[in-house]
């Protein structure tokens, strides 16, 4: 009785969401209150639990980079190459939506797409304002560029580390079997653009003679400041890209950037804490509890083994129901407490498989799975909710289905094809 209740507190709470009735923050810990009044949640599982609790990596990441995104933005940066990449346009929309995504798609393959997406969007929204085009198409289109390119790497999404750790398998190893299909999923993902997203294509050549009189260094407020600050910063990519070697978390790694940050900058308390957007966190930190809650009665786990018992012996059947299945589900929930709850069913799976490049299949299948899978709703990946809030934050707000009726046709055209892939790849051939 109580797994059923769990389940239906779940889908309610995400139907509104979905159908935005209340806010998001109320509906998340309107149905943390229920699970924990069904003893679905208790303050252990929610608070200090790695697999069914909150994240606390991810919060502390957030809030690192956006304290971070904060002082940088104090310095003018963001308006400068918002100036460059206007120019760079020369106020075609489409050409400008295409430097965008593909700087962020690149990006993302190196550092993780939440953060990516905060140092970004205040570019775009810089450069949109001038250009007078509309902001929100451009910010659904780099955060679904965002999850495709975070694809290609060991470090570029939460899931492919925790993939990685419990595998065993290397950066080289994600480079090699995972960069070749992100290519092909982000050519084809540009292509959609020009589809999807041609409402947004308005002719800005108008503009451009005012943008062209426009000297980008002189955006910048303390060229000082920002040298301080871009060493900073250059730290921290460094750090993000090296912390499995020299063993320091990502999240310590955004803190101690944005202790810095306000070190070498001297902003004031109040002027870093007011771009935090404590909504978000508080979003994600419900969301976490709500999905552990549905870890703790066993409903993900049931529905795992239900899939083992069901493909059997049938390789490619697992690593297609692994793609679609993560797919689907990752959709709904968001992916790396998903994927935490997967891993030990693929890997007790992929301890059948006689063939080890088959059992790596199934790894890739998951990986593919869970962050393109990310795409499909606002809530599917930790990507699409910082967007989302800040977005609201800054007066754009974008609505749920808004963002998902995009994200639905790019899952669905991508999952196809990567579906297409790991058969050709590991099985056809």
């Amino acid at each position: 009785m109580t797994t059923a209740l769990t389940i239906l507190v779940f889908l309610t709470a995400f139907v509104l969401i979905a159908t935005e009735r209340i806010h998001r923050v109320a509906a998340a810990l309107g149905g943390v209150a229920v699970m924990v009044l069904l003893g679905a949640v208790d303050a252990h599982s929610a608070f200090f639990s790695e697999k069914t609790g909150i994240d606390w990596n991810v919060i502390f990441l957030l809030l690192g980079m956006m304290i971070t995104v904060s002082v940088l933005k104090h310095t003018g940066v963001f308006d400068y190459l918002a100036i460059w990449s206007a120019k760079k346009s020369r106020g075609r929309s489409f050409r400008l939506m295409v430097i965008l995504v593909l700087f962020t798609a690149v990006v993302s393959a190196f550092l993780d797409s939440v953060t990516v997406m905060l140092l970004i969007a205040p570019i775009t929204l810089a450069v949109c304002q001038r250009l007078r085009l509309p902001v929100v198409p451009f910010l659904i289109a780099e955060v679904l560029a965002a999850n495709i390119g975070g694809t290609a790497t060991l470090i570029g999404d939460p899931p492919n580390i925790m993939i990685g750790s419990r595998a065993g398998l290397s950066f080289a190893d994600f480079l090699v079997n995972l960069a070749p299909i992100t290519v092909v999923l982000l050519a084809v993902f540009i292509a959609l653009c020009r589809v999807l997203f041609r409402k947004a294509f308005l002719d800005a050549e108008e503009h451009m003679a005012e943008i062209m009189e426009l000297d980008g260094k002189d955006s910048i407020h303390d060229h000082r400041l920002l040298r301080r600050c871009l060493v900073v910063a250059g730290a921290v990519v460094i750090a993000f890209v090296l912390h499995g070697p020299i063993g320091i978390d990502p999240a310590f790694v955004g803190l101690l950037g944005a202790g810095l940050m306000v070190l070498v900058s001297g902003t004031t308390t109040k002027q870093f804490l007011q771009e935090v957007d404590w909504s978000t966190l508080v979003f994600f930190m419900g969301l976490f509890v709500m999905v552990g809650g549905l870890v703790d009665v066993g409903a993900i786990d049931t529905l795992g083994r239900a899939a083992i018992d069901l493909v059997g012996d049938d390789y490619l059947l697992a690593a297609v129901g692994l793609i679609i299945g993560s797919a689907a589900v990752g959709g709904m929930i968001d992916t790396i407490p998903f994927v935490a709850t997967t891993m030990p069913i693929v890997e007790e799976l992929v301890a059948t498989v006689p063939d080890p490049d088959t059992g790596r299949a199934l790894w890739w299948s998951l990986a593919l799975g869970a962050d393109l899978g990310g795409n499909a709703t606002a809530i599917g990946a930790s990507a699409n909710v910082v967007a989302i809030g800040w977005a609201a934050r800054n007066g754009h707000p974008i609505g749920f289905w808004e963002f998902t009726k995009y994200g639905l046709v790019v899952t669905a055209v991508t999952i196809a094809l990567a579906t297409l892939y790991v058969w050709l790849r590991y099985f056809a051939l």
